[in-house]
């Protein structure tokens, strides 16, 4: 009876992790294919920035370049959008123009790295053939209900929101916030 349960035990361990093995791999793969729809529309033409997006549509690369951190951002920050990568909130301002340019992106896989960015970094994102640097001005932990981040700016700012504390099992309890200004 025993060896049994050490038996079933051993399974169970083995097939929660080969779910969360499978988690990481689907997410690998959605961000490469991300990757390539980036690379075809660079190559194609610069997209102006006033076009509209579509959900789930790559439209930016954000890039922190002290860190090695380059990802393809995707327009919408649902489930299924995150796992190509960082999303764009709809209906908050593209990367340059005035108002609060609102990317978010998971705290296990994309933004891990957001731990070690510094108020002064340099963020880059590319968008519609131009490049737009911001600096960061804050990093904070607010609770999931402090949503004034989220809210309009009138200059043109980037806020990158994740999910906190980094290791952490399950639903994480806070929000990690970096703040950015465009510079340039």
């Amino acid at each position: 009876m025993l060896r049994t349960l050490s038996y079933l035990l051993v399974l169970g361990g083995l097939v929660v992790t080969g779910f969360g093995l499978h988690s990481i791999w689907t997410a690998k793969q959605a961000e490469q294919q991300a990757e390539q729809q980036w690379d075809r529309v660079v190559e194609s033409q610069p997209v102006a920035p006033a076009h509209k997006f579509r959900a789930g549509e790559t439209f930016a690369r954000l890039s922190i370049g002290r860190l090695g951190g380059r990802w393809v951002v995707v327009e919408g920050a649902d489930r299924v959008d995150l796992k190509k990568g960082p999303g764009h909130l709809i209906n908050t301002a593209l990367p340059g123009s005035r108002g609060n340019c609102v990317i978010a992106g998971h705290r296990d896989t994309q933004f891990r790295m957001l731990r070690n960015v510094e108020i002064g970094e340099s963020i880059t994102i590319e968008s519609g053939g131009r490049n737009y640097v911001y600096r960061v001005t804050d990093r904070r932990v607010v609770s999931p209900s402090d949503t004034r981040s989220l809210f309009p700016t009138p200059t043109p700012t980037l806020t990158l929101v994740t999910c906190y504390p980094f290791y952490y099992v399950g639903p994480a309890p806070k929000r990690f916030i970096v703040r950015a200004e465009l510079v340039s």
